[in-house]
C-alpha cells in the first residue's frame, strides 16, 4: 500500500489535493467508506476490498490509497460511519436504566442492519468520533450515581459485552438459517430439532435437556430474548450500585 505508517486515521488530515486549477479531488474518505459499507452489507466484509471499491467508483485501487492508506483505516472508517447512524439524545435523561436500554436497542438495530459490524468492532480497538459519542453517552448515564470512574467503566464494559455477544449470536443463527435456505424457526425445528431430541432422549446431558424443554427463554423471539438478557444485566448493575457507593 502507499503508506504503511502506524498512525491512526483520526490523526491524519484528509487530503484535498487539486489535480488542476480549480479542480477538487475526485474522491473523499466518506465516499470511499460509504461504498465499502454498501458492499459489505450486500456481500459480506470480505468483499469490501480496495480493488472492489475502486471498481464500483470507476477508478484504480492505487488512487484510493491517497485517501485511505491502510485496510485498518478502512475498517475504522466503516465502523465509525455506521456508529454515526445511532441517534441519541444530546445527554442522558437522568434515568440510567432507561438511557442504557435506549442505547442497547439502537446498537442492536445498527448491528442487524450491518451484520459485519459487531465482529469488526470487537476485533480491534478503535476510537472514531461517532463511536466516542456513543461511548460517552453510556458513561454519562452512570455519572450521577456516585460511582468512581473504575466502576463506571466496568459497568459500561459489562453492558457492552452483553449487547455485542447477543447481537453476534442472533446474527449467527440468522446466517446459519440462510445457508440452509430455511427461516430461523424452521432451521431450529427441522435442521437442529431431530438432533436435539436425540440428545434429550439420551439422558446424557440432563441440565441441557432442561434448558431446552423447560426453559421459557429458550423459546423466546429474538427481540424478547434480547430484552430479557438486557434486563438481567441491568438488574445486576442496580443490585451492585448501593454496595459500591458505600465503600
Amino acid at each position: 500500500m502507499a503508506d504503511q505508517e502506524p498512525m491512526s486515521i483520526w490523526t491524519r488530515p484528509e487530503r484535498h489535493e487539486r489535480s488542476g486549477p480549480g479542480r477538487r479531488p475526485g474522491y473523499s474518505r466518506e465516499q470511499i467508506t460509504r461504498t465499502a459499507v454498501r458492499i459489505a452489507d450486500a456481500e459480506g466484509l470480505e468483499a469490501a476490498t480496495m480493488r472492489r471499491i475502486a471498481c464500483d467508483l470507476g477508478t484504480g485501487a492505487m488512487s484510493l490509497y491517497r485517501y485511505v492508506p491502510r485496510r485498518d483505516d478502512l475498517s475504522d472508517l466503516m465502523i465509525d460511519l455506521v456508529m454515526g447512524e445511532i441517534e441519541l439524545p444530546d445527554g442522558p435523561s437522568g434515568d440510567w436504566r432507561s438511557d442504557l436500554t435506549l442505547l442497547a436497542w439502537r446498537i442492536r438495530a445498527a448491528g442487524l442492519r450491518h451484520p459485519w459490524l459487531i465482529g469488526l468492532l470487537t476485533s480491534r480497538p478503535t476510537l472514531g468520533p461517532h463511536l466516542l459519542r456513543v461511548h460517552e453517552f453510556a458513561l454519562a448515564a452512570f455519572d450521577r450515581m456516585g460511582l468512581d470512574i473504575d466502576d463506571i467503566t466496568g459497568f459500561v464494559g459489562m453492558v457492552d459485552d452483553y449487547i455485542h455477544s447477543a447481537i453476534r449470536r442472533e446474527i449467527g443463527w440468522l446466517e446459519e438459517a440462510s445457508r440452509t435456505g430455511l427461516d430461523p424457526e424452521r432451521w431450529k425445528r427441522d435442521y437442529m430439532g431431530p438432533y436435539v431430541r436425540q440428545v434429550v432422549e439420551s439422558g446424557a446431558f440432563p441440565l441441557f435437556s432442561r434448558s431446552v424443554v423447560e426453559s421459557r427463554t429458550a423459546h423466546l423471539a429474538p427481540d424478547e430474548r434480547f430484552r430479557h438478557g438486557l434486563d438481567r444485566i441491568l438488574d445486576a448493575v442496580a443490585a451492585l450500585v448501593p454496595t459500591l457507593r458505600s465503600r
